[in-house]
C-alpha cells in the first residue's frame, strides 16, 4: 500500500507536475487535489476537491482525513502586489489551510513549496522572501508529524503538463542553455515530486531543502 496524499496548486505548473509525478508513482496510492477550479484531467489514483476558499474547509472537513502527506503547492506570484496583499494570500491562506490539516490529521507530513532565496530571517529587504521565511517558520511550529520546505529554482516540467503560462512555454526552450550553463539552479519537477514522496516514506535529514537538497533527496 503506498502513501495518500493532499496536493493543492495543481491547476499551477509546480503542482501539476508533482502530481503528475505521484500519479506515475508506484509509492503513492491515492492523490487528492484541492483546488478552487476544476482541473482537466482525470486518473484511476486521482479525486478533486474543489474548495473557492482556501480559508474556510469547515463544509468540507470530512474529505480531507486519512491523508500521510500534504504538498502544499499552490502560490500567487509577487509581481504588482503590495506586501499586506501578498501576505494575505500567502501567509494568511497557507496558515489557515494548514492548521486545519494539522488538526485533521495530526500524523501527517507537510511539505510547503517555497522558493530559492527565501528569507528565513523574515528581515530582508526583498519582501517576497520575508514573507515566505514567515510562512515557513510559522509551519515548522505547528503539530505536524514533520513539516519541509522546498526551496526549488529553475524547474523543468513534466511531460503533459496543460497547466503552463504562455511565458515559461516560451521559457521553456531555454531550460538545456540554463542547465547547461548553471546545473545547481535548475530541477525537474520529476524530481521535486520524488523528494517529496522520499520525504515522507524515508524522511530528510533538513527541514529545509534548497536546491541541491532536493535534487538528493529525490535519489531512490
Amino acid at each position: 500500500m503506498g502513501i495518500k496524499v493532499i496536493i493543492t496548486g495543481a491547476t499551477g505548473m509546480v503542482g501539476e507536475g508533482v502530481m503528475l509525478h505521484c500519479l506515475q508513482s508506484p509509492d503513492v496510492e491515492k492523490v487528492l487535489i484541492v483546488n478552487r477550479k476544476h482541473y482537466e484531467g482525470t486518473h484511476p489514483k486521482l479525486s478533486e476537491l474543489i474548495v473557492p476558499d482556501f480559508m474556510n474547509l469547515s463544509a468540507v472537513a470530512d474529505h480531507l482525513v486519512g491523508y500521510d502527506a500534504c504538498f502544499f503547492c499552490a502560490g500567487v506570484t509577487s509581481v504588482g502586489k503590495k506586501e499586506d496583499e501578498y501576505t494575505r494570500l500567502t501567509y494568511d491562506v497557507t496558515l489557515s489551510f494548514a492548521e486545519t490539516i494539522a488538526k485533521l490529521n495530526p500524523n501527517i507530513i507537510f511539505t510547503y513549496v517555497s522558493g530559492s532565496h527565501t528569507d528565513s530571517t523574515e528581515k530582508g529587504s526583498t519582501m517576497w522572501a520575508r514573507v515566505k521565511g514567515r510562512t515557513e517558520n510559522a509551519l515548522f511550529r505547528l503539530p505536524y508529524k514533520k513539516a519541509y520546505a522546498f526551496r526549488p529554482g529553475i524547474m523543468k516540467p513534466v511531460d503533459g503538463q496543460i497547466s503552463l503560462n504562455g511565458t515559461y512555454r516560451w521559457f521553456m526552450w531555454l531550460y538545456p542553455v540554463v542547465n547547461f550553463l548553471a546545473p545547481k539552479s535548475t530541477l525537474t519537477l520529476h524530481q521535486v515530486g520524488q523528494a517529496m514522496i522520499n520525504c515522507v516514506t524515508k524522511g530528510y535529514n533538513k527541514p529545509i531543502l534548497e536546491i541541491a537538497d532536493i535534487r538528493e533527496a529525490s535519489r531512490e
